[in-house]
């Protein structure tokens, strides 16, 4: 059974999941409906496309960052961390951008890994619907945590989740931290805060 996180709450995955190996993190969002005023009618009303952007971050213990990857870089340097592809609009059902991770193939320096999204076109959260991130065993499909972003605002990035690597095994943290920027180079210094 799914665990629905709130912000700030972090879940031990080597506990309920032993064995887990493989996962992926799938990236969801909607793009604000509009209100179906006058213009929304004039120019065919629906909502407008959402072009976020999905990436990880991989640091070390010392918090420096050893590997990400992106839209620009779908694969890490040894092939443990993949990114599906980009989604343009933000439009359909389920997962809009999913990166995939072998926790077993991660380069031994690995501690964090974190996720993030930024709005490449700079649109705000204001603009967008349904923002969620969601944790699955890459083995049998099971969800094993989510975490739906709820706050609105004129920023342009998010840090919605770490992946932390300790003592006793990986551990996930809901952060929904906000953020500015229109890539992943602009979201590093505030990941780095939130490990």
């Amino acid at each position: 059974m799914s665990i629905s996180l709130s912000k700030g709450q972090a879940i031990s995955l080597s506990k309920d999941n032993p064995g887990l190996s493989r996962v992926f993190m799938g990236l969801g969002w909607d793009p604000v409906k509009s209100s179906g005023g006058f213009l929304s009618k004039l120019f065919g009303g629906g909502a407008s496309s959402i072009d976020l952007d999905a990436s990880v971050l991989v640091f070390d213990s010392a918090k420096n960052e050893i590997d990400r990857v992106c839209f620009t870089k779908l694969k890490s340097s040894n092939g443990a961390i993949t990114h599906d592809g980009d989604n343009l609009t933000g439009e359909g059902d389920g997962d809009d951008e999913v990166i995939r991770v072998d926790l077993s193939r991660l380069d031994a320096k690995a501690a964090h890994l974190v996720f993030t999204v930024n709005s490449f076109r700079g649109q705000t959260f204001n603009e967008v619907d349904n923002a969620v991130a969601r944790l699955v065993d890459d083995t049998n499909q099971r969800e094993i945590c989510s975490y739906t972003l709820r706050e609105h605002g004129a920023h342009t990035g998010v840090v919605m989740a770490s992946l932390s690597k300790g003592s006793d095994g990986w551990s996930m943290t809901a952060h929904g931290v906000q953020a500015t920027g229109r890539t992943v180079d602009d979201l590093v210094g505030v990941s780095k805060s939130v490990i």
